[in-house]
């Protein structure tokens, strides 16, 4: 069985974002740069916004550069939420670049990225034996 190529990050991203420009800022990313276990890695992720009508965050979204799947998470918020902020664990197969995107009520795009090594991997996968 041929599985379909595991997308890049950037293209992972573009499929999240439908090509819309990425800004850096306004997103709070926090994971530990050093992770001993990769197989449940604790990330909170929070976006400054008022969380009105006019103004709120819609999506927010967690990426990796390495995990056999780019995609890890998305979340769907609403000004019902009453602010923006979301906290999980995730995997990692290995060292790598883990980025949070945060879509705006306005359409616009945030983001913040962080580097985390990994000492212990986890989900390790070869998918292009599969």
């Amino acid at each position: 069985m041929n599985l379909p190529p595991r997308p890049t990050l950037d293209e992972a991203i573009r499929s999240f974002t439908g090509g819309a420009p990425v800004r850096e800022g306004r997103v709070k990313f926090d994971i530990s740069p050093l992770v001993e276990n990769g197989n449940a890695v604790p990330v909170t992720v929070e976006v400054d916004s008022p969380m009105t009508a006019a103004d709120h965050v819609r999506r927010i979204a967690l990426y990796t550069e390495k995990n056999p799947q780019a995609d890890v998470v998305v979340f769907h918020l609403s000004p019902r939420c009453g602010r923006a902020r979301v906290s999980t664990r995730i995997r990692l197969a290995t060292s790598q670049t883990v980025v949070a995107l945060a879509e705006t009520s306005d359409g616009a795009f945030w983001s913040s990225r962080a580097n985390v090594i990994v000492t212990l991997a986890a989900c390790i996968e070869d998918v292009s034996q599969a």
